[in-house]
């Protein structure tokens, strides 16, 4: 079997979407290059990407695989996304240790979570409709012993062995439940094919070893032939792990990071990655990326690249209500339109992104800046008022003594301070 590097490909035209594929550096390994052009540039193939239910949501990081099945199937190919029933109760090896084995009932609410989440990304109508599968439907039905004689006679140890993720473990010690998760999920290529002519799978370049282990099991079971290709790792030029903040991951699941700090999280994407982001995530021409990627160079304080993957990833995840709503918080926040117009979980969600600080009744203006931490002292935030830089709501505070009463709050229980034109808080009244 050939490994292909993109990066040592040479250059080639545009129009085909291997080559769009390869332009957007979203080819990093594949089975061939000749025999995965002849199959992607002619069309209508089925292909498998796999979710494995490990958390309530899938996150930033499972947006490579999602983007890239939506334009698989935008190219005229049919999806198989398969949500891991299965896999997902087991876990494929980590490099330190054991991953933690989720009771099958919290795994098959997660299952369900993420089929939901799935489905905004691609059509389910039309003759390449997307169809959602769970590899459970097959694992599940197999005995242990039809799993060692059908399955497990087809895979040498010693190919198993030499993956670098399980030789990283021989000393430290791995348990045959993940040992054996490349038999599961080579099966799960074997049965997509078997089930549903599904001719390609793609997946992340940590996947290559579990991937070409599948391709490798349809050949010796007489089946095929297949294709694969991995996806590069995203990464941030700074040596921070892309998708995580100081609050955590990045969920695609609105009640777990809402949009504005889905929305916020794009938009503070660094210039050294904002272009490598465009290619990967977003679904603009190739004209229109290369026009961003000049603009962010010659006028990086404007964003304009950031602002264009953050609108158009937000309202692919979350939709266009949504993404009106984060861009309406995002304006009237610094004064540009009516905060009276955000919806309270939008509002909310933005001032917690700023900064919330919760009170059990209102103190004076000066009190509130100190306490927001947008002033550190009673002198300074006076100082500010003085100096007309202090607003409450958008009205700028006129008198060092000012307060607030009930009559301010937005939604009865919300108050937006700002210090200047870039600086604010949010005050959340308790009860």
């Amino acid at each position: 079997m050939t490994v292909t590097d993109s990066s040592s490909l040479p250059p080639s035209g545009r129009d085909s979407l291997t080559d769009d594929l390869r332009w957007r550096g979203l080819i990093q390994d594949s089975t061939g290059l000749d025999e995965l052009r002849a199959l992607l540039d002619g069309g209508g193939a089925a292909y498998y990407v796999g979710f494995d239910p490990t958390a309530p949501s899938l996150h930033v990081g499972h947006l490579m695989q999602v983007a890239t099945a939506r334009r698989l199937q935008l190219a005229g190919h049919r999806p198989l996304l398969l949500v891991g029933g299965a896999t997902g109760q087991i876990g494929d090896p980590k490099e330190s240790a054991e991953r933690t084995l989720n009771p099958p009932e919290v795994v098959a609410g997660w299952v369900a979570r993420i089929r939901d989440q799935l489905a905004p990304f691609v059509s389910y109508e039309g003759a390449n409709a997307a169809r959602l599968v769970n590899n459970l439907d097959w694992t599940g039905e197999m005995s242990v012993v039809e799993f060692l004689r059908d399955v497990g006679k087809h895979f040498p140890v010693n190919k198993m062995l030499a993956r670098e993720v399980v030789r990283a473990r021989l000393e430290s010690g791995i348990s045959f439940t993940e040992f054996s998760y490349q038999l599961l999920q080579a099966n799960d290529f074997f049965e997509l094919h078997r089930r549903h002519g599904c001719q390609l799978q793609f997946g992340g370049s940590d996947q290559w070893g579990n991937i070409t282990a599948g391709v490798d099991y349809i050949r010796r079971r007489g089946a095929g032939p297949v294709q694969a290709f991995t996806t590069p790792l995203v990464t941030k030029s700074d040596g921070t792990k892309f998708g995580k903040t100081e609050g955590g991951a990045i969920w695609l699941d609105p009640e777990m990071t809402s949009p504005y700090a889905f929305y916020q999280f794009w938009v503070n994407v660094d210039d050294r990655d904002v272009g490598r982001y465009l290619r990967y995530f977003s679904f603009r021409s190739r004209e229109e990326l290369e026009a961003l990627e000049k603009e962010t160079a010659e006028r990086p304080a404007a964003r304009a690249a950031q602002r264009a993957l953050a609108e158009e990833l937000t309202t692919l995840v979350h939709g266009e209500r949504e993404m009106a709503q984060v861009v309406a918080a995002s304006q009237a926040l610094f004064g540009r339109g009516s905060l009276d117009d955000l919806a309270p979980a939008t509002l909310r969600a933005a001032l917690s992104e700023a900064g919330l600080v919760h009170v059990d009744e209102l103190p004076d203006v000066a009190g509130l800046l100190r306490d927001s931490g947008l002033v550190s002292s009673l002198k300074e935030a006076r100082r500010v008022i003085a100096e007309g830089g202090a607003y409450v709501n958008n009205t700028r505070v006129v008198e060092t003594d000012a307060t607030v009463g009930a009559d301010d709050l937005l939604h009865g229980r919300y108050l937006v301070l700002r210090r200047g034109k870039r600086s604010f808080a949010g005050v959340e009244l308790r009860g």
